[in-house]
């Protein structure tokens, strides 16, 4: 077997991580000698106990090594180990660098440029809005936006940069076959056809408590910064701010409400040193050596229309049964005979590409 093959197996016995297979690859040099190594042999390697030992001496009987293969051909996804040149440069700085990640999709040099998004599944109207314009500005002036697939924020995130015709990446806290959650089976599909979407977790691994962190650990590593849009003080988003802290990342936060539960977790980072962010501008310029003002195109939040604009046919409709008199998403809904979730994504489409504007009382107008 050769050593990506090696690393496949070595990934799927449970006691085995990374900082042990570091300490391993120190002893043996080679992920195959790694398990061919007689127990004796592999309890003299720091940290290497008796189990631990047990488990990769034996791992023939509880790994599938030809059947994860085989699953990995049929679902169209690669393996990527830390020699490969796609394997993100970030994420091999971090203390534990995963042992190999599968993609589906491509990871390209200019996701290198990379800004995680993360919050709360529950979240309010305001942050799914401000999660969706931020991606969409990020992506638009060609950041690659990472998240973690979930509910709400992750969602509205990558939703945002699909928008903007940008790239995103979706890092998942299950196996690559597993979709969770369920309704997000198409925006998965979309993702790996315009950027990737990624695990380091076997085929069929479903999600529990253990696996979220360790996923969050990939999307704050493999990023120059962790943008939190809204949590509340004990939301996991905030997990993924304290691993990007510790990554030597910078960490930005959206404001909120003062009186909203969603963004207290926010206005604490904020308090800690976190830096405000209300715009790509606040993220962008704190990598002025990456994106010089001079060489960005026009941002979403700039005046004036995006150059070289063009309509889904959902936007066209809603766009056409507006006018300068307001009107309400009820009234659009009405109006077009569009389910309400496609007239909410092309409303928020067409105020990216500021043709309308969104009025107070969730009133809507164009911008001629």
């Amino acid at each position: 077997m050769d050593a990506r093959e090696a690393l496949v197996a070595l990934n799927m016995i449970e006691r085995i991580g990374p900082v042990r297979l570091r300490a391993l690859l120190e002893r043996f040099g080679e992920p195959a000698a790694i398990l061919g190594a007689s127990r004796s042999a592999l309890e003299k390697v720091p940290g290497i106990g008796p189990d631990t030992a047990e488990a990769i001496a034996t791992w023939e009987q509880t790994v599938d090594l030809a059947g994860e293969l085989k699953r990995i051909e049929d679902f169209g996804c690669r393996i990527l180990i830390q020699e490969d040149e796609e394997y993100p440069p970030l994420l091999k700085e971090i203390y534990d660098p995963p042992i190999v990640l599968y993609v589906k999709g491509r990871l390209e040099p200019r996701d290198r440029n990379a800004i995680a998004m993360v919050g709360s599944r529950r979240t309010t109207h305001y942050g799914l809005e401000a999660a969706r314009k931020l991606a969409y500005q990020l992506a638009y002036l060609g950041v690659t936006v990472v998240s973690g697939g979930a509910r709400g924020i992750d969602t509205a995130a990558h939703q945002g940069a699909l928008l903007a015709k940008g790239r995103t990446v979706a890092v998942l806290g299950t196996g690559i076959n597993v979709v969770f959650p369920a309704e997000n089976r198409e925006l998965f599909e979309r993702i790996a056809a315009n950027g990737a979407v990624l695990t380091q977790f076997p085929f069929n691994r479903k999600a529990d408590r253990q696996t979220f962190p360790i996923r969050n650990r990939i999307v704050a590593g493999m990023t120059l910064g962790t943008v939190v849009v809204e949590a509340g003080l004990h939301s996991g988003a905030l997990i993924t701010a304290g691993m990007a802290v510790d990554n030597g990342r910078q960490v930005f936060a959206v404001p909120g409400r003062i009186d909203s539960p969603q963004s207290k977790g926010c206005h604490d980072l904020i308090k800690k040193g976190a830096k405000l962010c209300e715009s790509a501008e606040d993220i962008l310029s704190e990598f002025e050596y990456l994106f010089p003002t001079s060489r960005r195109p026009a941002a979403a939040a700039e005046g004036g229309s995006l150059p070289g604009l063009t309509l889904t046919e959902s936007e066209q409709r809603v766009y056409d049964c507006l006018g300068a008199e307001e009107i309400t998403m009820d009234e659009v809904i009405r109006a077009t005979g569009l389910p309400a979730s496609a007239v909410s994504v092309a409303l928020l489409g067409l105020e990216m590409k500021r043709l309308i504007r969104q009025l107070p009382g969730k009133l809507f107008v164009r911008n001629d």
